[in-house]
């Protein structure tokens, strides 16, 4: 029940009206009841009627009137200072709430296979960054199988994998494709050649890696020198791909990556296109069916949008020079 004694303070009901709030704390901007009212663009009366209303509910004069305006009491002090606050941060909280709806404000987690300078995967990454600042992008490196995983434990929102998995709980989409080229040491016999085979790589020893698209890597070589002869060995090291490039460099092996692999600075390696590899590797992304959110959603338009345009994720390389000689 509401005291309406002057100077006996009550509770703050909720039924008071934001409106109410709002016009008080522009009187106490202006120190007058016109000038606030010509500021909110509402009449005069209203704001007057308004106030008068909000002190009798609070028990409370806020102001002091007066021929030239008003003056707050120290109890008005107080109270606008509290109230000025409290509009602040509820402003704030309808503003980000409709950022969030919209997916300009929030977090992205992506999980990867690997990042590579001026790949599509990156293009797409810095362009999504710069068309959503609010959003923090978070970016977790590992398989297809680990970054699923993780996806389905919500620990990711999104995960970019090769191939086209079919997962009964998750949708994917495929983005983009990179054609294979071979990694060799540039003292290589083939390394002076324009394009293999996989003839010409058979009775080669491969280096892989266990992380990253390290299996995929390994089963794809299996295939396609499988009955071929001589045999070749395949070896797993558990190293970053960096690593695992400049042990080709230095003679360790052979291996075979993705064209965006090229991009990487690598002494002492020369990628060469394989001529009877029929079709570039497809890259998927992968999410939830139950992740509604616009910071997805926004990615995934931006991804098919840019797959659309650049299908093989390789119109941003520098195209001055052949692979096997980068």
């Amino acid at each position: 029940m509401v005291d309406r004694q002057w100077g006996v303070p009550t509770q703050l009901g909720s039924r008071i009206p934001l409106v109410s709030l709002v016009q008080t704390l522009a009187v106490a901007e202006h120190l007058n009841f016109r000038h606030a009212a010509n500021a909110l663009g509402v009449s005069l009366s209203s704001v007057s009627a308004r106030v008068k209303a909000l002190e009798e509910d609070l028990g409370i004069l806020l102001f002091e009137r007066h021929a030239r305006g008003v003056r707050l009491t120290e109890a008005g002090r107080r109270f606008v200072e509290s109230v000025a606050t409290g509009v602040d941060q509820l402003d704030h909280a309808v503003k980000t709430a409709g950022m969030a709806a919209s997916g300009e404000w929030g977090r992205l987690r992506i999980g990867v296979h690997a990042m590579t300078s001026r790949s599509f995967l990156a293009e797409l990454i810095a362009q999504y960054r710069e068309d959503h600042p609010g959003i923090e992008v978070e970016i977790t490196e590992g398989t297809a199988r680990e970054t699923v995983m993780q996806l389905r434990a919500d620990r990711l929102d999104i995960v970019f994998v090769a191939g086209t998995p079919e997962l009964p709980d998750c949708h994917s989409r495929r983005i983009w494709t990179e054609p294979i080229v071979a990694a060799v040491p540039d003292r290589h016999p083939l390394a002076e050649m324009s394009a293999v085979t996989w003839a010409d790589l058979a009775g080669e020893t491969f280096l892989v890696r266990h992380g990253g698209t390290g299996p995929q890597v390994h089963d794809h070589i299996v295939l396609r020198l499988a009955g071929r002869w001589p045999a070749s060995s395949i070896q797993r090291f558990d190293v970053e791909r960096g690593t695992l490039l400049s042990m080709v460099g230095q003679g360790f092996g052979i291996t075979i990556v993705g064209a965006a692999t090229s991009l990487l600075p690598s002494s002492s390696v020369v990628f060469l296109p394989i001529a009877d590899e029929s079709e570039p590797v497809p890259f998927s992304a992968v999410w939830s069916p139950f992740n509604r959110s616009a910071v997805l959603r926004n990615l995934l338009t931006l991804a098919s949008k840019m797959g659309q345009a650049d299908p093989t994720g390789l119109s941003r390389r520098d195209s001055s020079r052949p692979i096997a000689q980068q």
